[in-house]
């Protein structure tokens, strides 16, 4: 497999591999439909500064595991995971490898839904934030709440932490070290 490497417009070295067009365009609409970019947070105590460690993930979910594996495949990055209902996941967690491949690959491909435009720029927006490390200070997590609030529809109803919450952890945790 041959790999393109240059820099896109926020500086992330894209290492896209030559995707054939009819599978790249394949791939990308199939993430329209049952794909999705998220932004997670879960306490460390073990964190100095913040207690929260925030991480990105592009998933696909499925019954059948084929569509899955090439998406692994022309990626080349990302694990597979099958719940115990028989429903197949692809996803990336790997800062690295979501700046490396899987912008790229939606770069190149697109979308075609609005929304799924948004959240995907909504997600390259916050991978800058911790790729730069903005995300470990108080107004870089600000900045991260502010960017996921409307993405995938807002997904109040489905998040652990409530922002109020992630903040109010944060003050009590700044306090505690003072």
């Amino acid at each position: 497999m041959r790999t393109i490497s240059r820099k896109d417009s926020q500086g992330f070295r894209c290492d896209v591999p030559s995707v054939a067009p009819e599978i790249g365009y394949y791939l990308a609409g199939f993430a329209d439909g049952e794909g999705s970019f998220n932004v997670t947070f879960r306490k460390r105590g073990d964190y100095r500064g913040l207690p929260w460690k925030i991480s990105l993930c592009f998933n696909v979910s499925q019954r059948d595991e084929k569509v899955l594996r090439v998406f692994q495949r022309e990626l080349g990055c990302g694990s597979m995971r099958r719940r115990a209902d028989g429903v197949w996941y692809f996803e990336v967690n790997d800062l690295e490898d979501i700046t490396h491949a899987v912008i790229p690959f939606f770069e190149r491909f697109g979308f075609l839904s609005e929304k799924k435009q948004r959240d995907f720029r909504k997600f390259k927006e916050l991978a800058v934030l911790l790729r730069d490390g903005s995300h470990r200070t108080y107004d870089g997590l600000r900045e991260v709440l502010r960017i996921r609030s409307d993405m995938n529809d807002g997904g109040a109803k489905r998040r652990k932490y409530a922002d109020e919450a992630i903040l109010e952890h944060l003050r009590e945790s700044s306090e505690a070290t003072r």
